[in-house]
């Protein structure tokens, strides 16, 4: 199936611009609020989250990270981690929808001209949404990138080449295309939906995270001009956060997702369980096997929200002062909260059965989204990774890699 993607100058909203991190904490919070309660049936109706976007999109939540120079709120890590750790309690799809918008914003802060920052932030404060065209499948591994970037005697580019996993892209009214130009370095061209020659489909069929809509963006000699390419590969030729970054907010929608789990558990064997017989208890609340169970999945869930919130500081620490070190020590510090986050999600949405008990499996009930997302989610790269370069800090002190995805 193939969905129609309205293009930039479609919006139906006029976006709110938020002031400061405080503000944008409390939209955040509202906004899952009002997210949470529709989530099940979203996933499982697999109906996809085209309004709940546009009230992200209207919130301005999407321009947090705007500079205030060009009339953003400019919005720490910390304060962006705990974003999206609010919208993965309520909804670990409509979460991950804007992770790439956010990688995205970066690439133009750190490698855009001034005539293209001022342009796409203003975009940004207009609450247009940026997608991704970014992995490609069948490819030798995850950076091996094939979609080419060919100039053009005008000055301009055609893009051509498929992309999978294109999280946000059916929802975009811009898609960040990673792609290699002629001298083989990568670039990001910045495609308005609706194109010539762009196909967005809508063929995600993963067990969780349902109503991403991840799906196929094919690049059949779409037209770019130069003023929409950025050259992404200085990005990494010195220290840089585009990967702590990245990493940060999907260890946040872990986190997000294990507590999501948890109250989600807590409710259910306080309002639906049974207590078991031997326990001598009147509620499944009282049982003590019980209460030592939770105790375990809440320090699973406290340790991930301090971990996270350690990397966010010193995510913070090396935007203000970024050398080799200040950038290793984020990328070290949100693998940590990676890696503990990833494991938390997982176990707290498969013990949510253990704790609840045979009702809990009733599929009219979906709690399975949990650990469907949890368990999709948590694949995007592996965690064994980031654990051999935290040993090989500890053992040798040898600085992480600067590929982006640490």
């Amino acid at each position: 199936m193939t969905a129609p993607v309205p293009g930039p100058a479609t919006a139906p909203f006029t976006a709110h611009v938020i002031a400061d991190d405080a503000e944008a904490l409390a939209v955040a919070a509202a906004l899952a609020d009002e997210f949470r309660p529709g989530a099940s049936a979203r996933d499982a109706e697999r109906r996809l989250p085209r309004e709940e976007l546009d009230r992200l999109s209207a919130s301005g939540l999407l321009a947090v990270t705007v500079p205030a120079e060009h009339g953003g709120a400019d919005v720490g890590a910390q304060t962006l981690a705990e974003i999206f750790r609010l919208l993965g309690t309520a909804d670990g799809s409509l979460a991950q929808i804007p992770q790439s918008h956010f990688a995205y914003v970066q690439v133009i802060r750190r490698q855009g001209t001034e005539e293209q920052r001022k342009f796409f932030f203003a975009e940004l404060l207009a609450g247009r949404r940026f997608g991704n065209a970014q992995s490609e499948a069948g490819t030798r591994h995850v950076q091996d990138i094939r979609t080419r970037l060919e100039p053009q005697p005008d000055g301009s580019y055609v893009l051509k080449g498929v992309k999978h996993y294109s999280t946000g892209a059916l929802f975009a009214d811009w898609i960040p295309v990673l792609a290699r130009a002629a001298d083989d370095k990568l670039h990001v061209a910045y495609v308005p939906a609706g194109a010539p020659g762009l196909t967005v489909t809508d063929d995600w069929d993963g067990l969780g995270q349902r109503t991403t809509a991840s799906g196929t963006v094919r690049l059949d000699a779409v037209p770019v001009p130069g003023s929409r390419v950025l050259p992404h590969h200085l990005t990494f030729e010195g220290p840089q956060l585009h990967g702590a970054v990245a990493q940060l907010l999907h260890a946040a929608i872990d986190a997000g997702l294990a507590a999501g789990a948890l109250a989600q558990a807590a409710e259910f064997v306080r309002t639906k369980s049974r207590p078991w017989f031997e326990s001598g208890v009147e509620t499944a609340a009282e049982d003590p096997l019980l209460i030592q169970r939770f105790g375990e999945l809440s320090l699973q869930v406290r340790a991930s929200e301090a971990l996270l919130r350690e990397a966010s500081r010193a995510v913070d620490v090396a935007q203000t002062d970024l050398t080799d070190d200040t950038a290793a020590e984020a990328s070290l510090a949100v693998a940590a909260a990676k890696v503990q986050a990833a494991q938390a999600a997982v176990e707290v949405a498969s013990a949510l059965f253990e704790v609840s008990g045979t009702r809990s499996a009733l599929d009219s009930l979906n709690l399975d989204r949990h650990w469907r997302d949890a368990r999709t989610h948590t694949l995007h790269d592996p965690a064994r990774w980031k654990i051999q370069h935290l040993g090989r800090h500890a053992l040798s002190g040898a600085k992480p890699p600067r590929h982006g995805l640490l």
